[in-house]
């Protein structure tokens, strides 16, 4: 009996643990700062436990700014119907999130679409401004 309750206890405790560690939205972005732009895809990546968008904006004054934008989970953006082949290095799009509290080129994505089709979004996330139907919900280069 004592060696069933243990196993018990340990797999709760180690199904609880990494639900603690996981950061929440507030904790690391900051939604008073809100992002609206348009810029070129530099990289994607599929790691766990956080997909990544890179997208370089070129600003007012030409200088270049690379967003390191977070997404869901791959398992959850494969779901989505995403391939290795749905956003490529190269290309344009339109994207909306919120900047990092700390590191501002770093965010939380929240819509992302191809500059070509803005009103088709490739990703869409629930967030501060989910019941927003418009997006983008700025002009891009509006960053804030």
């Amino acid at each position: 009996m004592r060696t069933k309750l243990g196993i018990v206890l340990s797999a709760v405790v180690c199904l609880a643990l990494p639900a603690l560690a996981h950061h929440g939205f507030d904790t690391e972005y900051d939604r008073d700062k809100p992002i609206v732009a348009s810029g070129v895809v530099s990289k994607v990546e599929w790691t766990n436990p956080h997909m990544r968008v890179y997208i370089d904006v070129t600003g007012k004054d030409n200088t270049v700014t690379t967003y390191n934008m977070e997404m869901t989970s791959p398992n959850t953006i494969r779901r989505r119907g995403w391939t290795m082949n749905t956003l490529l290095p190269g290309e344009k799009v339109v994207f909306e999130g919120y900047l990092g509290r700390v590191v501002e080129s770093r965010g939380a994505l929240q819509k992302i679409a191809k500059a070509a089709t803005p009103d088709q979004a490739l990703f869409s996330q629930d967030g501060p401004d989910a019941d927003n139907p418009n997006f983008p919900t700025a002009k891009p280069g509006g960053n804030r």
